[in-house]
């Protein structure tokens, strides 16, 4: 495969570890394989599976970069033979296979989308790895429509808040939970009707309360463990539940008997194993119904805070301590 003539810096991870394990070096990148497209990388999405690869718990697809990072924004500089959509010299925001904590990264042409109106490289990149795990659950697998009742743990953290800006400016009813008052309120502003503090109160009773004793259509779970069985109890007759993690723990003692009686439909995924196909499709879904959401300035995702790519270990540290409301992005031109 040929090679472009350039260096180009990215982080690196001599060993599974802390954050300051990662380090910057430089090699050369590839040239885009076919159906792909090479970014100059202007700023990139910091995201909770960029943590766990980085400890070691979340190793990349065997044909993906080792290279951490899942969404960049930035200027094509390269494309592929058979590419038509994009061309040299187009700004775009894209989710990437690995390979986004780079100057340099490679990715498929059809999980590129444009830069919204209005918006900078750094805002840009707070968008593709969450968008995409959000309309991929949520409205694909989750079936929310208008009209229904969906409940969003985590609210306030980045897929948080793009679940419940999606899910309420596309005309469903949005309950939240989140770890602080301070959190809460910052759901509510997001677009949530109701935002429950699940360190002070039980989650279940609030939810059917609201929901006059129906419980809610669609939860989207990251917090697994405990929750889970919470979650039965919460969810309507007929309810889809999804889960995107596992921050309460990878075990649930479940309840079989009440998913029966509910007819509950419990799914879930992961983004990253999915293929060029499944995200493509995720990609046209987005740029029909969500896109022009952002191009209005209808959706907003909030940037909690912006780090030089030199900082890389100060944003991860941000990151791990939760105390985060919205995105951490990495400026590569800071």
């Amino acid at each position: 495969m040929t090679i472009l003539n350039r260096l180009f810096k990215h982080v690196v991870i001599d060993q599974p570890g802390e954050p300051s394990v990662m380090t910057m070096t430089q090699s050369t990148l590839a040239m885009s394989a076919k159906g792909q497209v090479t970014i100059r990388v202007y700023a990139a999405g910091v995201n909770g599976p960029d943590i766990k690869q980085r400890v070691g718990a979340y190793p990349p697809p065997a044909d993906a970069s080792p290279i951490l990072g899942l969404e960049v924004a930035g200027e094509i500089v390269a494309v592929a033979d058979d590419v038509t959509q994009w061309q040299v010299g187009d700004k775009v925001c894209a989710l990437v296979p690995g390979g986004g904590y780079g100057e340099l990264v490679n990715t498929y042409a059809a999980h590129c989308l444009p830069i919204p109106t209005g918006y900078s490289f750094v805002q840009a990149a707070a968008l593709p790895e969450t968008f995409f795990t959000v309309w991929g659950n949520l409205f694909i697998r989750g079936g929310l429509k208008a009209g229904e009742t969906v409940l969003i743990h985590g609210g306030s953290g980045g897929i948080g808040t793009t679940a419940i800006q999606m899910a309420s400016r596309l005309g469903a009813t949005v309950f939240a939970t989140s770890g602080s008052a301070d959190k809460c309120q910052y759901c509510l502003e997001q677009g949530a009707s109701v935002a429950i503090n699940y360190n002070e109160q039980h989650f279940v009773e609030p939810i059917l309360e609201a929901t006059n004793g129906l419980g809610v259509n669609v939860i989207m779970d990251i917090a697994g463990g405990d929750f889970i069985n919470e979650n039965l109890k919460a969810i309507a007759t007929d309810g889809r539940m999804v889960s995107v993690a596992m921050q309460r723990g990878p075990q649930a003692n479940v309840d079989i008997f009440r998913i029966m009686a509910k007819r509950v439909v419990w799914t879930g995924s992961t983004l990253r194993p999915q293929s060029v196909a499944n995200k493509a499709l995720i990609a046209q879904g987005l740029a029909q119904y969500v896109w022009p959401l952002l191009n209005s300035g209808e959706m907003s995702i909030p940037v909690d805070s912006v780090f030089a790519f030199s900082q890389v270990v100060e944003a991860h540290q941000r990151m791990e301590s939760g105390q985060h409301k919205g995105k951490i992005v990495l400026d590569l031109q800071a």
